[in-house]
């Protein structure tokens, strides 16, 4: 039998110490070795209980989370999962800690009923177990030089024509990023499915927007898919595309779990599929566990043009390894070097036919 992994909760709440512990109580290869009320008592138990993962508030008094974690990463790297309000300070606060080295965050739990401790109990395992498989990765450059993207209108395709759906996990906020960071201004429009929890999505998506020549927002239901424009599916709702009136238009709605997650990119990837084929691209990130394998699968049956994030840049090489290993995936790359891969591909496989006049 394996060891199990030794959990540390600090949060200077006692009720949410107390929720934490008891949601992933159940977890037979999870232990709680500690529970620490602020950074100053963390210290301490982390040198004597020597965790494996830490699970982080990010608002507390005496030093903030995300001050502590960045003090973590010099003197003890060990994986950190960031626990947080779903308030817009809060959100932002968690992505910030993503960006400094935390492998993922969670919603803090505001109750204590049943269903809610176990679905919380089922997510915290999840990331818990994902964390301890997570590698440090640093940037890996595009293969154009900074400032320089590939174009639609250079590569002589109509963007209008195309649709790309991305499915992404543990590691995929800066993935994410790295990628949209890299799009030309002429993409074709892009429909991402990033794990999360609700109340998050909002805040991700205005931080892509920033960092990208497209515009991105969090998907509202009836978006038009258009060029230039890219959509972040809701945290706790299903999104799929759908064609209304000869245009593609996003359906959100529904919060069954798929793959025990909700939004999930099979549930994106099989509608594409079905609706656009061969003319869309699907690409699959970083993450944990098989989500968006079988869709990529079905996406390139369909003749679509597929793509899986390469080995070596991975937070977590699991969602891309199922979908590679069961033939889903042409090409690999880069988050970086994903709009160039899609551009290259889509011009030889449909510039002919598609050039801009």
């Amino acid at each position: 039998m394996s060891k199990a992994i030794r959990v540390l909760i600090v949060d200077d709440s006692p009720t949410v110490r107390t929720m934490l512990a008891k949601s992933i109580s159940n977890a037979p290869d999870i232990v709680v070795v500690g529970e620490a009320a602020d950074p100053y008592q963390a210290r301490d138990l982390i040198a004597e209980q020597r965790p494996d993962v830490i699970i982080l508030d990010i608002e507390m008094p005496r030093m903030d989370g995300l001050t502590f974690l960045k003090k973590l990463q010099t003197h003890y790297p060990v994986p950190v999962i960031m626990c947080s309000g779903m308030a817009v300070d809060s959100s932002y606060a968690a992505l910030k800690a993503v960006e400094a080295g935390a492998v993922d965050f969670v919603a803090k739990p505001s109750s204590g009923g049943k269903e809610a401790l176990m679905r919380l109990g089922e997510d915290l395992a999840f990331k818990i177990r994902a964390a301890t498989v997570a590698v440090r990765v640093t940037s890996v450059k595009p293969s154009t030089p900074p400032g320089i993207k590939r174009t639609c209108q250079s590569a002589g395709i109509d963007p209008s024509r195309y649709l790309v759906a991305i499915g992404s996990s543990t590691g995929g906020t800066e993935a994410l990023k790295e990628l949209l960071s890299n799009v030309p201004a002429d993409f074709p429009p892009v429909a991402i499915v990033q794990h999360m929890p609700p109340g998050f999505t909002k805040s991700f998506a205005d931080r892509l927007n920033d960092y990208s020549d497209m515009t991105v927002t969090e998907a509202v239901d009836g978006d038009v898919l258009e060029p230039g424009r890219a959509f972040v599916a809701r945290g706790g709702v299903q999104m799929h595309v759908e064609r209304v009136g000869g245009r593609l238009r996003l359906k959100t709605g529904t919060e069954e779990l798929v793959n025990r997650h909700c939004p999930a990119a099979d549930v994106l990837f099989d509608s594409v599929s079905d609706l656009v084929g061969k003319k869309a691209v699907g690409v699959i990130l970083t993450g944990m566990g098989a989500d968006g394998a079988k869709g990529l699968l079905k996406l390139r049956q369909a003749g679509a043009i597929t793509i899986g994030q390469s080995e070596e840049s991975c937070v977590v090489y699991g969602m891309p390894k199922v979908a590679a290993e069961i033939g889903a995936v042409q090409h690999v790359t880069t988050p970086a070097n994903v709009p160039n891969v899609a551009i290259s591909a889509l011009k030889k496989k449909f510039a002919a036919s598609a050039a801009v006049r």
